[in-house]
C-alpha cells in the first residue's frame, strides 16, 4: 500500500512539472492583429499632379495650348488656359507669380516690355510665327492708295517699327538709315504719299479697320476679326520673319519639370501638325 502510494505521488509531481515547463499557446493582442505584415519592398507614392497656370491670347496662342491639354495630362501636368485680351497683364501677372507662364508675344516684345517695366522675363521655347499683315476694306493693293490715306498700325513699339519695316519694304515709306524694325514714326524720312499714320491699341485694330484706309494688325487679332492672312492680306510678311511667339516664363520656374513637358509639347509632332492643319499657313511652326 505504502509503494502504490509513493509511486501515484512520484507521478502526480512529474506531470506537474511537465505542465509548468510548457506554455500555453497565446492569442495575438487586439492591437497586434491589426497591425499589417511589414511588405517585403516600399512602392514608390503616386505622383502628384501638378497644375500650370499659363495667360494666352484666345486665337491662335489659347487654342495651340488647349490643343496639347490631353498629352500633358498624361504626364501629370494640368494645364490651366486664362485667355486675356492685351498685351500687358499676361506679363504683369508672370512676374507677380499670378500665372505660371505667358504665351502670346515674340522676343522683340518681351525685350521691350523687360526693359519698360524693369521685369526679367525669360522665352521659354519658340512655338510659331504669325506673319504680320496689311489690310483694307477700302482698296485692293497698296498702290490704290491715294495721298493722305490713313494708315493704323500697333501702338507698342516692338509692333510699331515692325508695321513701318513692312510698309517700308512695301514701299509706302523709307526710314532712316539703320533704325530696321526698332523704327517709330519719327524715324520717316520719304512719305511722298503723305499718308496719315496712326498708333491704335493692337486689339483695337480689327474693330476699326474700317475707319482707315490701311490697317497693319497682328495675325492673332486678325483672326479674330476672321480675316485670313494668306488670303485677305494685301501684303504680308514672309516665312523668314524673326517674330516667332514664345512661351514665356520667369527664371525661377524657367527649367522646372512641368514647364519643360509644356515646352516639349508645344514643340512636338502633334503641335506641328495642329498648327498647319487648323491654320493653312496663316500662322507656321517654328520649330
Amino acid at each position: 500500500m505504502k509503494k502504490i502510494t509513493v509511486s501515484l505521488v512520484a507521478l502526480f509531481l512529474m506531470f506537474a512539472l511537465t505542465a509548468c515547463g510548457q506554455k500555453p499557446a497565446q492569442s495575438p493582442s487586439p492591437a497586434a492583429s491589426a497591425a499589417p505584415a511589414p511588405a517585403a519592398s516600399a512602392t514608390p507614392a503616386a505622383a502628384k499632379e501638378v497644375t500650370l497656370k499659363v495667360g494666352a491670347s484666345s486665337v491662335p496662342h489659347a487654342e495651340i495650348l488647349n490643343a496639347v491639354k490631353a498629352q500633358l495630362k498624361t504626364q501629370g501636368v494640368n494645364l490651366e488656359v486664362i485667355e486675356f485680351n492685351d498685351y500687358v497683364q499676361p506679363n504683369v501677372q508672370v512676374f507677380e507669380k499670378q500665372l505660371d507662364a505667358n504665351f502670346f508675344q515674340h522676343q522683340p516684345y518681351l525685350d521691350q516690355f523687360n526693359t519698360d517695366k524693369n521685369e526679367n522675363l525669360v522665352k521659354v521655347v519658340s512655338v510659331h510665327i504669325e506673319p504680320f499683315g496689311a489690310y483694307s476694306q477700302k482698296v485692293k493693293s497698296a498702290a490704290e492708295l491715294k495721298d493722305g490715306a490713313s494708315v493704323a498700325i500697333p501702338n507698342d513699339p516692338s509692333n510699331a517699327g515692325r508695321a513701318l519695316a513692312l510698309m517700308e519694304k512695301n514701299g509706302l515709306i523709307k526710314l532712316k538709315d539703320g533704325v530696321g524694325i526698332k523704327g517709330t514714326v519719327k524715324d520717316v524720312v520719304e512719305n511722298n504719299k503723305k499718308l496719315q499714320i496712326k498708333e491704335l491699341d493692337p486689339a483695337m485694330l480689327p474693330r476699326t479697320i474700317g475707319e482707315f484706309d490701311l490697317a497693319l494688325i497682328n495675325t492673332n487679332y486678325a483672326l479674330q476679326a476672321n480675316l485670313m492672312p494668306t488670303k485677305d492680306a494685301l501684303f504680308i510678311e514672309d516665312k523668314n520673319s524673326p517674330y516667332a511667339n514664345i512661351l514665356v516664363s520667369r527664371p525661377d520656374n524657367k527649367d522646372a519639370e512641368a514647364m519643360q513637358k509644356l515646352a516639349k509639347a508645344l514643340n512636338s509632332a502633334d503641335a506641328k501638325k495642329f498648327i498647319e492643319d487648323k491654320y493653312k499657313g496663316a500662322i507656321v511652326p517654328a520649330f
